[in-house]
């Protein structure tokens, strides 16, 4: 079979092959500039547009994507030579792969490049939305003192260098400086990323910023702006070279940088579209009045549980997630933990059978084909630990309730951030707080409490004695036990008190 390079040149002939867009990519106009081009976004909102974009009425809504860092520039020059065209391979639980080719990104942009071009394609009149797929630590949020972070020496330079900007939200804050300029309406921002209250985090962090880098834009952008909260759900792994070689090996498709994703799909969003919005309705998108007891319930179950599975995973000296969990013991841990510390503070649910949920999502974990790489799971822990498992945590504490197996896990990430699994393997830490965290680690050898005195993360957890208590219980029983013996004997008491 020939291979053909994915472009725009070729999609005729890889039509042949596989699913591609059937709809005139040229005619289609930017309404969606989306920040963060990484897998998940091609995965989840750019494949919800490109189904979208097939009925032949649709034309106003094609996505710009930026690539915000230099770190991106393999994904920007990616996109570009292949005309913003990738596959989207879907790995269903029985092994079969669908493959489809998406079109929804018709432009794209390298912010370090060209940030007078990024500033003013947002500020652009056919733009009426922006989404950010920035990950939970680029919020720049503080756990401690819940705010902003100046001290960020990217958020210097952009309060330094307006024009020249490093961050989102010194992009931000020039385009909507731009649009009030222009005497141009206002748009909305809105956030993909896995974080309760994305759309208020959002508008919070940014009016921060703005308050001090541009004070007299604030009530403009209070007026005309909207941040809508939203729920996002796909399992989307690290493309790997065995991906890339299969999909040219069976389809004879060039690509690249395609991405690889579960079957499963969830989009749920707040409807406050102040400029407009696609009729994502069509294609599976669900609107709601609040989104926030669906947000909790996938942040606290599933990236918790993936956390849960990274962490103890990574000591005992797992590659995957499915690895994790497919370990009996791991598994039976996790589903104690989201039965007995998580659902009972899951509340407002309507029409949503949790068992249902808990049980669907123990069998996308175990997915034998994903192969979700622990190591990226157990990246930026220390921004996604107080938004996944700390609520839980507080929630329980509050009430009086179970916070054994959350402290569990604490404790298992104290000693993961010493380096080494359980055989004295390297384990890569990739934290921006990694030195920290080593540091705060090596302390705690002698003293597990230290550990949780890193306000940053954990805000005043230390001063809950019952958390101390249970944390350090914890924490010794590993060091002296290892954590497969420990879970085990962990479900057999509760199992056994059932």
């Amino acid at each position: 079979m020939k291979n053909l390079k994915l472009n725009s040149k070729n999609l005729s002939a890889i039509a042949e092959r596989v699913k591609v867009p059937t709809y005139d990519r040229s005619t289609i106009k930017t309404g969606i500039v989306h920040v963060g081009i990484g897998g998940f976004h091609r995965a989840h909102q750019a494949y919800y547009t490109d189904q979208l974009l097939h009925n032949e009425n649709i034309k106003d809504w094609g996505i710009c994507g930026v690539a915000l860092l230099d770190f991106d520039t393999k994904i920007y020059q990616t996109l570009k030579n292949q005309d913003g065209l990738y596959t989207l391979v879907v790995k269903e639980l029985d092994g079969t792969l669908t493959k489809q080719v998406i079109g929804s990104i018709v432009e794209y942009l390298f912010a370090p490049q060209n940030p007078t071009a990024v500033i003013e394609k947002m500020a652009s009149p056919e733009v009426k939305i922006i989404t950010l797929t920035i990950t939970e630590g680029g919020y720049n949020y503080n756990e401690a003192t819940k705010a902003f972070d100046f001290s960020n020496l990217s958020i210097i330079h952009d309060l330094e260098y307006p024009k020249t900007p490093k961050t989102i939200f010194g992009y931000l804050t020039q385009a909507l400086k731009l649009r009030k300029k222009l005497g141009l309406k206002g748009v909305t921002i809105q956030s993909c990323d896995n974080i309760q209250g994305n759309g208020d985090m959002t508008k919070k962090m940014l009016l921060s910023y703005i308050r001090k880098a541009e004070p007299e834009l604030v009530s403009w952008v209070e007026t005309n702006v909207s941040f809508p909260n939203a729920m996002v759900d796909r399992i989307t792994p690290v493309t790997s070279v065995e991906d890339i070689t299969h999909l040219k090996e069976t389809s004879g498709i060039d690509d690249a940088w395609p991405v690889v994703c579960e079957s499963f799909k969830q989009w749920i969003i707040e409807d406050d579209f102040v400029a407009g919005r696609p009729p994502w309705e069509k294609v599976g998108v669900q609107f709601v009045e609040d989104v926030e007891p669906f947000e909790k319930m996938k942040l606290q179950l599933l990236n918790a549980g993936h956390s849960v599975l990274g962490i103890l995973g990574a000591l005992i000296g797992y590659n995957t997630i499915d690895e994790a969990a497919n370990n009996k013991s791991i598994k039976n841990f996790l589903k104690i933990y989201m039965r007995d510390e998580v659902a009972p503070i899951l509340r407002d649910l309507k029409g949503v059978d949790l068992e249902s949920y808990e049980a669907t999502l123990l069998e996308r974990f175990g997915n034998i084909y994903i192969k979700d790489q622990i190591e990226r799971i157990c990246s930026e822990s220390s921004a996604k630990i107080p938004i996944f498992i700390l609520p839980t945590v507080k929630a329980q504490l509050k009430e009086n309730g179970a916070i054994t197996y959350a402290a569990f896990v604490i404790a298992a990430w104290a000693i993961y951030n010493l380096g080494k699994d359980e055989y004295q393997n390297d384990l890569n830490i990739k934290d921006a707080m990694a030195n920290i965290l080593y540091e705060q680690a090596l302390k705690a050898r002698n003293n597990p409490e230290i550990f949780l005195q890193l306000e940053t993360v954990f805000g005043g957890l230390s001063a809950s004695n019952t958390f101390v208590k249970a944390y350090t219980k914890a924490y010794d029983n590993i060091v002296k036990y290892g954590v497969e013996k420990c879970v085990k004997e962990m479900n057999n008491k509760v199992l056994t008190e059932i």
